[in-house]
């Protein structure tokens, strides 16, 4: 294995997957040899929590103050005082305003391709 690329290449941050398709081994191969020779570990993107801004206009809507016809996207962590909803108005037939149905709602590529092809 190159270890000068993969150590560059770890350096700039790529994932583990993009190392290994330019160096032509798999991801869990680079994963082994970056624990083996020790390299710094890096956060998994899988396990990031995302902290995302809240919609302009947006205020703290405590669980009490939640009424239908509200946003109920959940911002921080359950059982925290700074837990609480975003409270714009929800999109008719959703629980969640637009800004959040674009990130709960997320279209299927691999059904898209199948309705094409039919």
């Amino acid at each position: 294995m190159r270890v000068s690329a993969l150590i560059a290449l770890w350096s700039d941050g790529l994932p583990c997957r993009e190392i290994g398709r330019r160096l032509g081994f798999t991801k869990n191969a680079i994963i082994g040899k970056v624990n083996r020779l020790g390299l710094a570990k890096r956060n998994s993107s899988v396990r990031q929590i995302v902290h995302d801004k809240e919609p302009p206009g947006a205020e703290a809507v405590s669980l009490e103050k939640l009424v239908a016809g509200m946003c109920s996207w959940p911002h921080g962590h359950p059982g925290t005082k700074e837990f609480h909803f975003c409270g714009q108005s929800a999109v008719e037939g959703k629980p969640y305003c637009a800004a959040h149905c674009a990130k709960a709602y997320v279209i299927n590529t691999k059904d898209v391709k199948k309705t094409a092809a039919a």
